[in-house]
C-alpha cells in the first residue's frame, strides 16, 4: 500500500524534500508518495491543508518556511509535542499519534547529526552560534545534548539574544544548567571548535560584521545551494567548512524514521546530482 507524505511551505518549489525521501523509501522498500504542498501564508489555510491531508489518510507531514510556528501552536492546542518541539516552539515534522495530531522538531538533532558524521568533536566543544531567530532556537538543546562544553549566542541586536537565551533557560533544565553567554556579533571574538551561521544573511551575498580576531576549528552554515561569504570567511582561516545540506538531509531523515520506524542511511554525497 502506498503511503502518502507533503512538505507543506510557501514557496514551496525548490523543495528538495521529496527526492529525498523517495531515496530513503527506495533504501528500505517502502513504497510512498511524497508532495510538495503550496499554501497561502495565513493561519486558516494552513490548519485546513494540515486537516484535509491527515483526514484523507495522509502519513506524515514536513512542514517549512513560514508555518513551523503556525504547527507549533497547531499542536500545542489539539494534540502533543516533543520535548525539542516544545524547548524550540516549532514544528517541522507532523504526524498522528494514538489519534491525535503530533508535532516534533527534527532540526536541531540533524544539524548535530551531520556535524557528528563529519567527525566534527563536539564533545566538550566551545560553540559560537551566530544568530538568535527560529533557525538558532532550534539547535541549542541538541547541541547542550551532544555535550558541548559552552555556548556563546551571537546577534546584531544583543537584546533579541538575551531575551531568546532567557526563554530557553526557563524551557528546559539542561540549558538552564549549561554554560552560556551573548554577545553582539561585531564582539565575538577568540578562539571556537565550532561557529555556526544560525542567520539566512549570506543568501543575499551580505556579509557578518565578523572580527579577524575571530577563529574557529570548524565553520558551519546551516544555509546551502550557493557560495556562502561566512564559509569563505573561515576557508580563508584554513577552518574546516559545511554548508548545510547535510542537515537538510539529516532532519529529512529523523521524519521519516518517526513516520515510518525505518533508519535510512543519510550520507550527503549519495544526494549530490
Amino acid at each position: 500500500m502506498t503511503q502518502h507524505f507533503i512538505v507543506i511551505g510557501n514557496p514551496i518549489a525548490h523543495s528538495k524534500s521529496p527526492d529525498i525521501h523517495a531515496d530513503f523509501a527506495k533504501q528500505v522498500g517502502l513504497d510512498i508518495r511524497y508532495a510538495r504542498q503550496y499554501c497561502p501564508d495565513n493561519q486558516d489555510s494552513f490548519i485546513a491543508v494540515v486537516e484535509a491531508f491527515f483526514a484523507g489518510g495522509g502519513v506524515g507531514a514536513n512542514v517549512t518556511v513560514p508555518f513551523k510556528q503556525m504547527a507549533y501552536e497547531l499542536c500545542e492546542q489539539r494534540g502533543g509535542l516533543s520535548q525539542h518541539a516544545q524547548v524550540a516552539g516549532a514544528v517541522n515534522t507532523l504526524m498522528q499519534k494514538e489519534g491525535h495530531l503530533y508535532g516534533d522538531n527534527t532540526d536541531g538533532q540533524g544539524l548535530v547529526n551531520h556535524i557528528q558524521q563529519l567527525g566534527w568533536q563536539l564533545d566538550t566543544a566551545k560553540v559560537a552560534i551566530i544568530g538568535a531567530g527560529g533557525a538558532a532556537r532550534g539547535v541549542i538543546l541538541p547541541l547542550i545534548q551532544a555535550g558541548i562544553s559552552q555556548l556563546t549566542l551571537a546577534n546584531r541586536t544583543l537584546d533579541k539574544a538575551t531575551t531568546l537565551l532567557q526563554q530557553l533557560r526557563q524551557a528546559d533544565t539542561q540549558i538552564a544548567n549549561a554554560k552560556t553567554q551573548v554577545c553582539a556579533i561585531n564582539e565575538l571574538t577568540g578562539h571556537f571548535d565550532v561557529i555556526i551561521n544560525a542567520t539566512s544573511i549570506g543568501l543575499s551575498g551580505e556579509k557578518l560584521p565578523l572580527q579577524n580576531s575571530l577563529t574557529c576549528v570548524y565553520a558551519y552554515d546551516m544555509m546551502y545551494g550557493r557560495e556562502l561569504p561566512f564559509l569563505q570567511h573561515f576557508a580563508k582561516q584554513d577552518s574546516q567548512i559545511s554548508d548545510g545540506y547535510g542537515m537538510l538531509i539529516g532532519q529529512a531523515a529523523l521524519s521519516f524514521e518517526l513516520w515510518t520506524g525505518q533508519q535510512p542511511t543519510t550520507a550527503a554525497a549519495a544526494f549530490m546530482d
